[in-house]
């Protein structure tokens, strides 16, 4: 089974997202910052992470960029989940190596079809 790390300072977004995620067959692992979710990463490298923006000790961000540079650190498709719309934001984050961005709130369509725009799920698979 595929996995996806919820990264979100928010429990009442991770709780969503990953019931979400579960009836579209991902493995939920969850991280509350951007430090927690590296460590995630560095003891196994999820499918997918869908990723906000503002957190307390690591930001979205900067997590990205920490996450492109491990090993094996450029295989995740990431999907930003967040607040911030402006163009600013989403540049910058298409230039750390995000594969989509996605705004809150969202719903399990938009993430369906987002997770299926990156190849994560099949065209097929309902919604």
């Amino acid at each position: 089974m595929r996995t996806c790390l919820v990264v979100d300072d928010s429990s009442v977004v991770r709780k969503i997202a990953r019931r979400f995620l579960e009836e579209l067959d991902f493995q939920i692992i969850e991280a509350e910052n951007g430090e927690r979710a590296l460590d995630a990463c560095r003891r196994a490298m999820p499918a997918a992470v869908l990723l906000d923006w503002n957190m307390p000790v690591m930001d979205g961000h900067e997590f990205l960029l920490h996450l492109r540079r491990l090993p094996g650190g450029d295989l995740p498709k990431v999907v930003f989940c967040t607040t911030e719309n402006g163009i600013d934001h989403i540049s910058r984050a298409l230039e750390a190596g995000a594969d989509e961005y996605i705004m809150k709130p969202f719903d399990k369509d938009i993430i369906a079809a987002k997770f299926q725009e990156v190849g994560l799920i099949a065209a097929s698979m309902p919604a």
